[in-house]
């Protein structure tokens, strides 16, 4: 018996030095110069900082809290992560063995004219329980079980990507929002100035200074930056609805307050680029998702070796009911297997083929996601920067416009200028001051967009 056990034990390590599991590698995966130009060595980055920092507005916080409570996208992730629990769950248990319990009852009666010497009445009564376990010497349910987790992992990973989406959408159509309500402002209060600008017009014809052109002329400016009223106001209500729809409400009006309030942080850092392996969820999920086909892959190659099982079942079997619990009624059975697959209609080297061609799919999608990642963050500090830029030269133009409509009015009151020169100067201003608006977007969008491209939010 001592040589078998040594035989056995000796032919299965021979067979587990055949098993060769291969497992990600994360070193493989080179980050370097995937921001371009925009290359850094900070290693703080804006990512770490929670969303709650970044958007300081009670408004907007409040409407990113409700978001996060309330958003169809994101309870849907949650229930997917649920559902990767219980996989992983199920996976564990498979390690352990199964049980059953069973009880049956079998009575007949026979017919003398068939059976004339009995006999007559025949009863079969069996109450057990059965055993059976898998050895997991390859490591298939190990393997098995590892992919389950990275699956469960891949999934956290995609509701924490919902969330930062969710917070980056909310304060992008937020700003959206307050945009256009500057832009109506600026507008409004263009048009009153033209109405004004007409009744001084009338008063410089009266004395000759001026023709009716010019009324007529300042009353078209005047129409011209009035007709546009109605679309900002339609572009506000699809702006707000679009909000509710992101917090799961119906279409409504949000409370807000004005561009002018917004702060930027006041450091602006993407960070090294290998900081997307740990930050950004949906690298995480891609590189968790390349885990979990390794390991699918390991457990396709171990169905190619043996598989050692065994199974126990013991009961009372009794052919009356009232022996039933007789001592003597009791059997129990043991039954240990090895099984090497032969010829199995090539399921397994098909198994093998694909879970390898998977591994390969999702090795590049992983690589693919990260290119993406490294572009977003190039372009959304190139943005910020060129805001930055924007809003300086921006802030020289309007003032220069604005005292141009001056000089002009003055000089034409005077009659050292024509009206044309005032619409023109009025025109640009107003122009100049809406583009204004767009610059103080495109940064704030640009701090948003690099946020998210950074993975911030889920913390």
């Amino acid at each position: 018996m001592i040589n078998k056990i040594i035989l056995i034990a000796g032919l299965l390590i021979a067979l587990w030095s055949c098993s060769t599991s291969h497992h990600f590698q994360r070193d493989s995966i080179n980050t370097t110069g995937i921001y371009g130009s925009s290359e850094t060595t900070d290693s703080v980055t804006i990512a770490d900082r929670p969303w709650r920092e970044i958007f300081a507005e009670s408004y907007l916080q409040n409407l990113i809290n409700e978001g996060l409570k309330s958003n169809p996208d994101l309870q849907i992730a949650v229930q997917r992560v649920i559902q990767s629990e219980a996989y992983f769950s199920q996976s564990k248990a498979n390690m352990l063995p199964g049980i059953s319990v069973g009880a049956n009852g079998n009575y007949t009666k026979n017919p003398k004219s068939v059976y004339p010497s009995g006999p007559f009445e025949v009863g079969f009564w069996q109450l057990g329980a059965e055993a059976s376990w898998e050895i997991d010497i390859w490591g298939k349910l190990r393997s098995s079980k590892r992919a389950a987790y990275a699956s469960l992992l891949a999934s956290e990973a995609g509701r924490k990507e919902i969330q930062t989406r969710l917070i980056a959408n909310v304060a992008l159509a937020y700003y959206s929002l307050i945009g256009l309500d500057s832009k109506l402002e600026i507008t409004r209060q263009t048009v009153k100035n033209e109405i004004e600008q007409v009744e001084i017009m009338k008063v410089l014809k009266e004395s000759g200074k001026v023709t009716g052109a010019a009324i007529v002329q300042t009353e078209a400016i005047r129409y011209a930056a009035e007709v546009t009223i109605p679309d900002l106001e339609q572009q506000i209500r699809e702006t707000e609805n679009l909000i509710c729809q992101l917090l799961g409400r119906v279409p409504g009006t949000i409370e807000r307050g004005k561009i002018d309030e917004q702060r930027q942080p006041l450091v602006i850092k993407a960070g090294l680029p290998a900081r997307l392996l740990d930050n950004r969820p949906d690298v995480m999920q891609a590189e968790f998702e390349v885990i979990s086909a390794y390991e699918v892959t390991n457990s396709a190659r171990a169905s190619f070796y043996p598989s050692l099982s065994f199974t126990a079942s013991a009961g009372y079997v009794a052919t009356t009911f009232n022996q039933f619990f007789d001592p003597v009624t009791f059997a129990a059975n043991v039954i240990g297997g090895l099984t090497q697959p032969l010829f199995n209609k090539k399921i397994n080297t098909t198994r093998l083929k694909v879970a390898k061609a998977q591994q390969q799919e999702s090795l590049i999608s992983f690589r693919n996601t990260l290119l993406k990642a490294g572009e977003e963050v190039s372009n959304a500090m190139s943005l910020y920067e060129s805001s930055v830029k924007k809003i300086a030269l921006r802030k020289n133009q309007i003032e220069a416009l604005a005292k141009s409509v001056d000089y002009t009015k003055e000089l034409l009151t005077y009659g050292s200028a024509n009206y044309f020169e005032v619409l023109s100067a009025q025109t640009s201003l107003l122009s100049a001051q809406l583009s204004s608006v767009n610059d103080h977007l495109q940064q704030l969008d640009a701090t948003v967009s690099l946020y998210r491209a950074m993975g911030g939010g889920w913390r």
